[in-house]
């Protein structure tokens, strides 16, 4: 709804899944904290994204956080993001993103592109374009949470396949990392020094050529408004290379940073709303 009544505060919808079960993270834990922090300066209220449509037109703006795999719910999220259109609704992340609110597609874009990204096709045609490796990863592009991903010794594709999943080689790694950002605003780095336990997160302190990495593809995103992780892997000769650019409801890791940078980020994230607002 628009403000009109003669309140002061934005009205704001924060769409989460409280009860979705992550491995290795904590989704209703993160919302609670994101929430109670909001609400220093919005009128907020939480649902399901099983109920944004129904009940988006009620408020001024719609935060999308930590509502679980699309494809639990395709049909709700596709009529809201069809409702939101119509109405001109005001939706944070924007949903104008060209990375994983879009599909994975822009992995084989962007490794078409000479992009630093794993090597990727969707094509039977382009997999003697892969590099050679003792395996293969084979996803869907609309998956999410390794739900339908495998690995193959040879990779192949059926005509029925292409277009729908992904062939990319198994890559031997360092470390995984992630890059945050608010609306391009660069706010922390995270590292896995394990590689066996993704979600088993330390503070980075990223190096310019790092960062240099990261916000190439911040920048290649067309997303206008929104928080984008991007996660890489450090290989074994030291370079990074993408493994996922995440723009539509990226999990945060707050309770793996300090204080400070918690609090920043809290901030940043809630100026960012305003200015869509405005």
């Amino acid at each position: 709804m628009d403000n009109t009544s003669g309140a002061s505060r934005p009205s704001v919808l924060f769409v989460t899944d409280l009860a979705y079960e992550a491995r290795g993270r904590r989704y209703g834990d993160e919302d609670v904290f994101l929430t109670s922090r909001l609400r220093e300066e919005f009128d907020l209220a939480l649902c399901h994204p099983k109920d944004a449509a129904a009940l988006s037109d009620r408020f001024d703006a719609v935060v999308v956080r930590n509502s679980g795999p699309v494809l639990h719910h395709q049909e709700a999220y596709d009529a809201f993001r069809t409702r939101a259109r119509e109405r001109g609704t005001r939706v944070y992340n924007s949903l104008d993103g060209g990375g994983d609110m879009a599909g994975k597609q822009y992995l084989v874009d962007l490794s078409r592109a000479g992009f630093p990204v794993i090597p990727t096709v969707d094509r039977a045609a382009d997999l003697p374009l892969l590099p050679p490796a003792s395996a293969y990863v084979v996803k869907p592009k609309l998956g999410a949470d390794s739900v339908g991903l495998r690995f193959v010794r040879t990779p192949a594709l059926s005509a029925k396949e292409e277009g729908t999943l992904l062939v990319q080689p198994r890559i031997d790694f360092r470390h995984e990392l992630s890059f945050y950002y608010v609306d391009r605003d660069f706010q922390y780095a995270l590292y896995a020094p394990d590689p066996d336990r993704r979600w088993v997160l330390e503070p980075y302190t990223a190096s310019a050529a790092d960062l240099e990495f990261a916000r190439s593809f911040v920048e290649w995103n067309p997303l206008r408004h929104g928080i984008q992780r991007v996660d890489a892997c450090r290989t074994a000769d030291g370079a990074l290379l993408l493994v996922e650019l995440e723009d539509l409801n990226p999990y945060l890791s707050l309770d793996r940073v300090g204080p400070e940078v918690r609090d920043a980020f809290v901030t940043r994230l809630g100026a960012a709303v305003r200015e869509l607002l405005d």
